[in-house]
Formats: structure tokens, C-alpha cells, sequence
């Protein structure tokens, strides 16, 4: 049970703030009431007899740790039915994840430094008796104190190793995904050289601002590793090899002391080696420290808690059965191997016993060779070998039975007509304010499986509706229209004198909230406001809004709310207002100066928003709650390159947003991330056929995703596709930019 803030636990130590959670527990900042000062409590919830002793053992061990790059470790202690306790020093300071948030990489001299001093602090754990293994080194585990000291932090998941021949005990291991090498997912015995792989993945982090792909992948043959000066080319050579052997999938590979691996370090820059504890970086800026006062700590602002390692609570093996970690590659090319030797013996066997009995045959054949001859031969072929003769088989016969389920029936022809990929624009209506009847979604229709999509042309409303809205400006200003897949027929929503567009459907797919003005389309649009609007453009309604912008509508799945951003308080934040009452409007993000937040899109369960926060330069994607609690960044991509757009699959589970370079021109890609799994900090690469796709939205089924992009005239125009990638249809096809797709819900 996490520990409220505030709580006395062990009648001296006052919980402040939680720092991070994981499986075995959580870290939390505290204050030595005793002594007061701030202090770090980590917390193990195992609390069965092996683990208890495991943890005194432990306790007493990393109590007596002294080193410059590492925190001391002050006190312990155990409370019944409840858990243990290890209390260390509070460091102050920023860790490397997040200078490389705020910094993008750091340069190769601090990745140097960086790297020397951790060195320093893993030769000194090594070298104890017994040696202690960190086993989740990371870059939120290395923190930067303001003078720009150096620390190795977070020992709630080492491990006292006993040696080559001897099983630990430690219940549970760390797996941080990118960091973590391959030995330290199973039961293979892990030792000193992990601890340099993982190492060598944070300095990897660090220089290219990417987490390099995953040891256990890697070590499957699933991936290989992206050198690192293919990231990032201003690392020196010396440098760049000197990581990637340090994450070598074989232990055998990697170097094998941490004074091998520092001595690699700093033979590939200018820094000389110095004693431990004087390599230094520079120091964070002041701003970013929390206020070091025990009443300021307790009255600051509660924090989200960082992502903790996956902890994989493992039953222990019993003595002996840890066995040294072989590569599952290796084993599989060992299989080969073998296999590829058993072939090779199988067919000279063949070979041999071919060749023999053509001898025998050519030795025995009479009138081939001479009497006298043949004689002399026999007298030099032992009698014991007998010259084998091969006689073939006959032939089996085969009688083929024909059977009433052989041949198959051929189809039976459709009245359907053969359905063309590009559909044919309906010509245009003139611009009225009074609207043509509208184009109703056919009812009580199949929904088609995603094998056999159906296309323009069929009776069957595609993606559940077969209705998209859409932003155009083929007639001058952007305006709404709703186009139906089926019949191919369009229909003008909306004839605002400044423009629309933004159009974001309710639920019941009866309205569409939109911007207006819009001009076209632009990045931020200054001074818009929100309007409702029937789908068969009847019954405009203004939304009141307040001078500055509101734009990026989207609503609730409850249809209760929309969300929206606005530029109200001066920056761009997220707002939610209420449908029924449009005077009520929270304000549901408040970033620091700089720190903007924008373009909401809920979770089909309305409980959450992905949403994009403006730092550093770039957009970010985040999560929150849809009270704007436990905002927290689940995509990093670093600064050079900028994320956004976010929208939701229809089950909840993906989350996909584009990705651009944050410097250089390049069309934008589609990426995913899981919405639950918090193991995972960088989004996959959909390689999809269009090689331009933006703002995408899936279909009410789930079946296709709708999207703006290019085709080779280079005309912004909307298409859809299979979400596999297959059967691209192109909606628009006039000379106008066609841009903002809303796929229309079904309702009820």
C-alpha cells in the first residue's frame, strides 16, 4: 500500500512526496525528523521469511559502502505485515533522463565524464566482498547534484553475487527495456558485466538522445543495433566503439572490469583520468530544484511518479541452477551448425556408398574389365568388404480418385458493379445558407470484415458510417463538408464568412463542434472560436469564448464535454467546457512559462487524454487523466524530433500520433505507442504504403484509418486505407487543400 504523504513510519521519518513505483515497491523523499534532513526511503513490499533475510543480509552490506559517486546508506528496517525499508541519502539534482529531456543529448565530453565516474562507483561495488551488482543502471538512476557531482543512485534492486558457482538469492530482477541486457530476463546468472552493458545502453541514450533497441530482441535475432554515429554523427569513432562493445549481446564480448571499460572511456576524448569522485558535468540551472526547507518539501506540489523498471518477480533457483548466460542466437547457431554437419555426413555417406557400388558393379560386370586384370584388383580388395549393389524399387502406383469436394465450384456471378479506387467529385452545389438534404447513413447493414474492405461504389456504409467530415478550401475559405463514401455524393456543411474547419463529431455523430475563423491551415489559429452545428448544417450555435483562440475541439465519447485549447491565459493550455452549460470551463493543464500544452483527444472510455505539451522547442506526446491528474510523458523522442496529433484505436490500447524531424524538412510519419504500457518510452514506425500521412483517425470499427497526405501531384487530399496498410482509396480528389478528417460515428 503506497504511503500517504505526510505519514511518520518508524516513529522518525516523515513521507514528503512519492519519487517512483515499481512491482516491489515504491521510492519516496522524506524527512529525517530526528536530524532534518531529506532523505530517500525505498521500500520492498516482499515480505516472505527468504526475502526478509535476503534484505538484512543485504542492509547491513550496502550500509558500509563509501564512495564518492555513490549515496550512503544510513538505516534500515523492517515493519511486520507491511515491508522493509532502506534509507539513503537525498540526492539533489536533476538525473540524466531528464537533462536529456530538457538538453536533447549531452555532449561527448559529459558522456565521458558521465561514464568515468560510474565506472569509478561499479569498480568500487565489484570490488566489495561479497561483490554488489547494481542491475539497473539507467539514465533515471543517475543523478547531477547542483556543483555537477556525479551519483549513482537506487540500490532497491541489487544483488550480493556470490560467485561463478553459487546461486543468489534475490527474488526478482530488474527489466528496463533498451537498458537491460539479455541475461538479466531469465534465470541466467548475471555478474559484474551487466552492469556494463546497461551502463554502456545509458551512454548510448545519452549521446543520440534514443533508446537503443533491446538487448533480448537483439539477442533473438528480432533486432540489431543502430550504430551509434548513424544517430549521431558528432561522436568520435573511439567513443561510439567503445559503447558497442560495452553492449555486446555475449558477456564474453563486453569488456570484462569496469577499469577496462573507464580506461576505453577516456582514451576516446581530451579528459584525463582523475581520481574517484572529481569527474564532473555541469551543473544543472537553478530553476529546476524543488526548495530544500522540510516545510516548503511538504507543502510542494505532489509530483507524477517516473517509469520504474519492470520487475519480474521470479522464483529463485535453487543452488547451482544459475546457470552463465549464452546468447539464444548463439544456441540457435549452434543448432545450425550441428544440423548443417549432420546434412554434411548424411550426403558423403550417400556419396561414398553411390561411388562403391558403381565400383562394384564396373569390378563385377563381366566384359567390362579383362580377366587378368580383374584377378590382380581382387587380390587388393580384402575379401571382407563386400561391394554392395543397389537395386531400385519399383514404383509405387497411385490411383487418383476424384471426389464430389475436388473440384471447387466456380463463383457465382453479382449484380454488384466493379468499384473504382478514385472516386468522382459530384459537381458542387452552389454555396447557400440553405443546405440540400441530407446524406443519412444506411441502417441495419453488416459491418465488412477487414479481409474484404468494401470500397466506393457498394451499398455498404464503409468503416460503420461510410461518412466523412472534412476541412476544404476548394471554394476560397475553408469550409465543412460531408462526403459519403458510398454513394460518393458531398454535402456543404458549413458557409462561415471567415472560414472552418477543425470539424470533431459527437458521439452520436448528430452534431460536429468547429472552429471558425480559419484561413487555412495553420499551426495555431489566433482569435478562433468554437462552434455547434447539425450535420445537416441547421441550428449554428456559437460557443462564447474570450479574446486569444480556441481551437483543437474534441469531444467527450459521453458527449457531455469537449475538450480544446485555448490561448486564453496567454499560452497555449487545455480546457474542458460543458455542452449543456458552455459558460462552465475548467482549465485542465497549466504548464510553466514556455511549457505549452494542446490538441486533446480522449480515450474511448472518456477516463483519459493523450495530449501534446510544447517543450524544448518540440512537441511532446503526454497522458493525463480527464481531471488533468497524473500528467505524465509517455513518448520521448528527444529534440530532434517533434511529436503530435495523438488519436486513440477504438479498443483503447494503441495510441498514434505523427512524428516529423524537428530541424529538417520531411514528410511525416505515423507512430504508435501501447496507452498502457509505460515500459516503452519510443514509438514504433508503422510502415505503411502512403509515404505522407497525417492526422489520422481510425474508423468507428476499427477496420481503416482515415488521413490527410499527398499522392505524387503533391495536392493535400483525404484518403483511407485498411489499418494494415492495403487498399489506399483517395476521397478528394479537386484542386483545394483538403485537410482535418473526422470519420462520422454511427450513434445509436
Amino acid at each position: 500500500m503506497t504511503l500517504e504523504k505526510n505519514t511518520i513510519i518508524h516513529d522518525r521519518y516523515r513521507i514528503v512526496e512519492i519519487l517512483g513505483q515499481g512491482g516491489m515497491g515504491s521510492v519516496y523523499r522524506a524527512i529525517d525528523e530526528r536530524l532534518g534532513v531529506a532523505v530517500a526511503l525505498k521500500e520492498n513490499l516482499f515480505t516472505t521469511e527468504e526475502y526478509m533475510r535476503q534484505f538484512r543480509l543485504e542492509a547491513v552490506i550496502l550500509a558500509n559502502l563509501r564512495h564518492p559517486n555513490l549515496p550512503r546508506v544510513s538505516d534500515h528496517f523492517e515493519l511486520s505485515d507491511q515491508g522493509q525499508y532502506l534509507v539513503m541519502d537525498f540526492i539533489e539534482g536533476e538525473d540524466l533522463r531528464n537533462r536529456m529531456d530538457r538538453l536533447g543529448t549531452i555532449t561527448e565530453e559529459d558522456a565521458t565524464q558521465i561514464g568515468a565516474a560510474m565506472c569509478d562507483a561499479l569498480a568500487y561495488l565489484h570490488s566489495r566482498k561479497p561483490p554488489i551488482l547494481h542491475r539497473d543502471i539507467k539514465p533515471g538512476n543517475v543523478k547531477i547534484t547542483p556543483d555537477g557531482h556525479i551519483f549513482l543512485v537506487d540500490f532497491g534492486l541489487a544483488k550480493v553475487y556470490q560467485g561463478t558457482n553459487q546461486a543468489t538469492t534475490t527474488g526478482a530482477r530488474a527489466m528496463t527495456p533498451g537498458y537491460s541486457p539479455p541475461e538479466q530476463y531469465g534465470t541466467a546468472r548475471t555478474d559484474p558485466r551487466t552492469d556494463f552493458y546497461s551502463l554502456g545502453a545509458t551512454l548510448y541514450a545519452a549521446l543520440s538522445g534514443v533508446i537503443p533497441e533491446d538487448g533480448l530482441a537483439r539477442a533473438m535475432d528480432n533486432a540489431q543495433l543502430t550504430p551509434l554515429r548513424k544517430r549521431n554523427s558528432k561522436v568520435s569513432r573511439r567513443l561510439a566503439s567503445t559503447i558497442e562493445k560495452a553492449m555486446a549481446i555475449d558477456p564474453s564480448d563486453r569488456f570484462q572490469t569496469a577499469e577496462e571499460f573507464k580506461k576505453a572511456l577516456l582514451g576516446s576524448g581530451s579528459p584525463t583520468a582523475q581520481l574517484p569522485g572529481n569527474h564532473i558535468v555541469a551543473p544543472p540551472p537553478p530553476e529546476i530544484f524543488l526548495p530544500v526547507d522540510p516545510e516548503e518539501v511538504v507543502a510542494a506540489k505532489e509530483k507524477t511518479p517516473p517509469r520504474q523498471p519492470v520487475v519480474s518477480p521470479i522464483t529463485p533457483p535453487a543452488a547451482g541452477e544459475e546457470l552463465p548466460f549464452v546468447s539464444p542466437l548463439k544456441r540457435q547457431k549452434e543448432r545450425e551448425r550441428r544440423r548443417r554437419a549432420a546434412v554434411m555426413r548424411f550426403f558423403l555417406i550417400l556419396i561414398l556408398a553411390a561411388v562403391a557400388a558403381l565400383a562394384g558393379v564396373f569390378f563385377y560386370a563381366p566384359g567390362i574389365l579383362p580377366v587378368n586384370l580383374r584377378n590382380a584388383i581382387s587380390v587388393l580388395i580384402p575379401t571382407r568388404i563386400a561391394l554392395p549393389f543397389y537395386t531400385q524399387p519399383p514404383l509405387p502406383t497411385q490411383t487418383l480418385t476424384p471426389t464430389a469436394t475436388s473440384t471447387p465450384e466456380p463463383p457465382t456471378p453479382t449484380a454488384t458493379a466493379v468499384p473504382t479506387n478514385t472516386p468522382t467529385n459530384t459537381p458542387l452545389p452552389t454555396p447557400t445558407a440553405t443546405v440540400a438534404t441530407e446524406v443519412a447513413p444506411t441502417e441495419n447493414v453488416s459491418t465488412p470484415e477487414p479481409s474484404e474492405p468494401v470500397v466506393p461504389g457498394s451499398a455498404t456504409p464503409i468503416g460503420n458510417s461510410g461518412q466523412v467530415a472534412y476541412s476544404s478550401n476548394r471554394t476560397g475559405l475553408p469550409q465543412i463538408y460531408l462526403f459519403d463514401l458510398a454513394t460518393q455524393e458531398f454535402l456543404k456543411i458549413t458557409d462561415m464568412p471567415e472560414g472552418a474547419c477543425q470539424p470533431a463529431w459527437s458521439p452520436d455523430g448528430q452534431r460536429l463542434v468547429f472552429i471558425s475563423p480559419c484561413r487555412g491551415m495553420d499551426e495555431i489559429y489566433y482569435g478562433a472560436s468554437l462552434y455547434i452545428i447539425n450535420a445537416d448544417g441547421n441550428n449554428l450555435t456559437p460557443i462564447v469564448s474570450v479574446p486569444g483562440g480556441d481551437f483543437d475541439p474534441a469531444w467527450s465519447p459521453d458527449g457531455s464535454s469537449i475538450a480544446f485549447t485555448s490561448l486564453r491565459t496567454g499560452q497555449m493550455e487545455i480546457f474542458v467546457m460543458n455542452v449543456d452549460d458552455p459558460a462552465f470551463i475548467t482549465q485542465i493543464t497549466k504548464g510553466a512559462k514556455d511549457v505549452e500544452a494542446r490538441q486533446p483527444a480522449w480515450s474511448p472510455d472518456g477516463s483519459q487524454i493523450a495530449y501534446v505539451v510544447k517543450r524544448f522547442g518540440v512537441y511532446q506526446i503526454w497522458l493525463m487523466n480527464a481531471d488533468g491528474m497524473e500528467q505524465k510523458q509517455i513518448v520521448r523522442s528527444g529534440v530532434r524530433f517533434t511529436d503530435y496529433l495523438p488519436t486513440w484505436s477504438p479498443d483503447g490500447q494503441l495510441i498514434l500520433f505523427n512524428q516529423r524531424p524537428a530541424k529538417v524538412f520531411d514528410f511525416p510519419k505515423l507512430m504508435s505507442i501501447s496507452s498502457t504500457d509505460r515500459t516503452v518510452e519510443q514509438g514504433s514506425y508503422l510502415q505503411l504504403d502512403p509515404f505522407s500521412i497525417e492526422d489520422v483517425q481510425y474508423s468507428p470499427d476499427g477496420f481503416y484509418l482515415l488521413y490527410e497526405g499527398e499522392d505524387n501531384v503533391e495536392n493535400n487530399d483525404i484518403f483511407y486505407m485498411t489499418v494494415t496498410g492495403a487498399n489506399i482509396v483517395r476521397v478528394t480528389s479537386d484542386k483545394g487543400l483538403d485537410f482535418d478528417p473526422a470519420w462520422r460515428p454511427l450513434g445509436e
